[in-house]
């Protein structure tokens, strides 16, 4: 029940929020997200905190890299370019001092920063990938995160081995993947 509050708060929450539809459905698809989420509301709602405080570290920090992190479950994915070793390490390090981060799986690559027509590929790629998940049968795409950078997929989430062998077969049977890393945490079968 627990888990449903937050959603059901929103829901009652509406008829005072005229004039702020936006906000409203913005809103209600964001508390319809978490109620399919294995997450706990907790975890989701610090899932977004990790984020915003890496990427306001490492924007403050590291000024010239091109680092994104990405958190699910309080499992942080570092991708894209930084200029060095030392500053992969020192990016992960800063990461890794967030006090709710259990984990950090750091994939950034030592290299110049990628170019916006780059980014802007790996975005349709990530689109089309979930585009693809959609009504897959095997899982939720509530379950499964797409990160994409420099044409590889990595795929987060809380999944059964099967939901996760599913993920990998749609993704890297979609134009455009150069390669596919897992970055699951697996769960039991029910």
């Amino acid at each position: 029940m627990k888990r449903y509050l937050p959603a059901l708060a929103l829901v009652l929450a509406l008829p005072a929020l005229q004039g702020c539809i936006g906000v409203a459905v913005t809103g209600a698809a964001a508390g319809v997200m978490m109620i399919d989420d294995r997450r706990t509301t907790g975890v989701y709602v610090e899932d977004e905190n990790i984020e915003w405080k890496a990427l306001a570290l490492i924007t403050d920090r590291y000024k010239g890299s091109h680092a994104n992190a990405t958190a699910f479950n309080q499992k942080v994915l570092l991708t894209g370019e930084v200029p060095s070793e030392d500053v992969k390490k020192a990016v992960e390090d800063t990461v890794k001092g967030i006090p709710s981060v259990r984990e950090v799986a750091n994939e950034l690559q030592v290299a110049g920063n990628s170019s916006l027509a780059s980014r802007g590929n790996d975005s349709i790629i990530t689109t089309n990938v979930k585009a693809r998940m959609v009504g897959n049968g095997k899982f939720s795409t509530n379950h499964v995160k797409v990160v994409t950078e420099s044409g590889t997929v990595y795929l987060m989430g809380l999944v059964t081995q099967t939901e996760g062998d599913a993920a990998v077969e749609i993704a890297r049977s979609t134009s455009g993947v150069s390669r596919v890393v897992k970055v699951f945490e697996y769960i039991p079968p029910k």
